[in-house]
């Protein structure tokens, strides 16, 4: 397990009107920028493992709390976490390092932004690597509408857009439960149709799967969330058919270098035409659930160590 003591001290970044917290290590090697995403409800801690590897390879390592999480701005309209400014934020934090391009990665929602990074902003980023979530295709639908109409109104996607506020509350005032209930490992993976299955975790005890974290580990998530709310990180759900308008207009095609990680027991599916929208990705899979850098942190690494190696800039 890792002590938390043992992760960089953060600073408070001004870009585009607000503050992003930061984590940085790797100074001394400047020049050679990685910036990592986390995904949802985390943190930047949930990079905690890949910060020392990346570093001892020669990486300046950047991992911010992105808009809505920890002590990051998080701003009231609902609009302001939409993938313009997910985006926008990114490329804000690169000028502000002084880098042109730098090589991201994404895990989970924070994927979904460096996919959103490569289609809005692609000179900014020279390599990509996501975890647990491919590539989302624009349909003809909108995402929600997609979604409510295949899953109903009771899948957490459209309960989060269709009744805002509702599971906020439920989340921010069950924090320790419904995250000591969702990080875990090894759990069965939940189908589609299990709806509430997130919300459910913060109402009662379900044992599933190991921990994935000591106590000290899960505090610090548990602290953020406790200090934050959720409604700030929720909102980039409640943005998502903002989003489909937003891209509609865009080169769908992303042509950068990718590698795309996926969990075996991840209960997100896998692409199946992930190669028509980006030609130029691999493809690596780890026997583990959803929190791939956290349930396997050492094989993530030497994945994407290698991957870095055998693609240099």
């Amino acid at each position: 397990m890792f002590d938390p003591t043992d992760f960089p001290v953060p600073t408070l970044v001004p870009l585009n009107d607000i503050h992003l917290e930061v984590f940085e290590a790797g100074q001394q090697n400047a020049g050679n920028p990685i910036v990592l995403c986390h995904g949802w409800p985390e943190h930047a801690f949930s990079w905690r493992y890949q910060v020392p590897a990346l570093v001892a390879a020669g990486y300046h390592v950047i991992v911010p709390n992105q808009r809505g999480y920890g002590n990051s701005t998080r701003p009231t309209e609902t609009t302001a976490y939409d993938i313009r400014y997910l985006t926008n934020d990114l490329a804000a934090l690169l000028d502000h390092y002084g880098y042109r391009d730098a090589t991201f990665v994404g895990h989970d929602w924070g994927a979904m932004v460096v996919w959103g990074l490569a289609l809005m902003h692609p000179a900014r980023i020279n390599r990509l690597i996501n975890l647990s979530l491919p590539y989302q295709e624009r349909g003809v639908i909108p995402w929600i509408e997609l979604m409510e109409q295949m899953f109903g109104v009771d899948h957490y996607f459209v309960h989060f857009n269709r009744k805002p506020g509702v599971a906020d509350k439920v989340l921010s005032d069950n924090t320790h439960r419904f995250l000591r209930n969702l990080y875990r490992q090894n759990v069965p993976p939940q189908e589609p149709e299990a709806g509430m299955f997130l919300i459910n975790l913060a109402k009662a005890e379900i044992p599933l799967g190991d921990p994935l974290m000591s106590d000290l580990e899960l505090e610090v998530f548990v602290s953020a969330f406790e200090s934050t709310g959720f409604t700030g990180s929720i909102n980039w759900y409640r943005n998502l058919d903002r989003n489909w308008q937003i891209l509609a207009d865009i080169d769908p095609v992303i042509r950068h270098r990718s590698l795309m990680i996926y969990g075996d027991q991840d209960a997100i599916p896998k692409s199946k035409n992930l190669t028509q929208f980006v030609p130029r990705v691999d493809v690596a899979n780890l026997d583990c659930g959803h929190w791939i850098q956290q349930e396997k942190p050492e094989e993530t690494n030497l994945m994407i160590l290698k991957w870095l190696r055998q693609n240099p800039v």
